[in-house]
């Protein structure tokens, strides 16, 4: 994985397209790739079976943020402890667990000007 000097992202956000989408992932967590392929090829069903691009936006919006995450190592850092956290089995950590990953997931929304998840 690429560094960051100071606290500073990895790597610029890039557009919200599947090309630029796909290559920023490949520099930062090429371990995501299979799950975007497939996941993006979900997508593409779906909104082929439904003549309607709704799928095919919830994807894109869905990796914009994975990407704004990703690329910012203490907030990657501070998303899996959650996720951890989430993960303990007790129901009051549970609890805080979701609202701080709440919290991020808004921000990264708000950050990028999509929709509220």
């Amino acid at each position: 994985m690429t560094t960051s000097a100071a606290g500073q992202p990895l790597i610029p956000q890039p557009p919200a397209t599947v090309t630029a989408l796909r290559q920023a992932i490949a520099q930062i967590a090429p371990a995501a790739l299979p799950a975007f392929t497939r996941e993006l090829d979900e997508a593409a069903d779906q909104s082929r079976q439904g003549s309607d691009l709704a799928p095919l936006q919830r994807f894109i919006a869905q990796w914009a943020v994975y990407v704004h995450i990703q690329r910012q190592p203490s907030l990657a850092k501070e998303f899996r402890h959650w996720e951890d956290t989430a993960e303990s089995g007790d129901a009051t950590q549970a609890r805080r667990a979701a609202a701080a990953i709440g919290k991020i997931l808004d921000e990264a929304h708000a950050e990028l000007a999509l929709p509220p998840r």
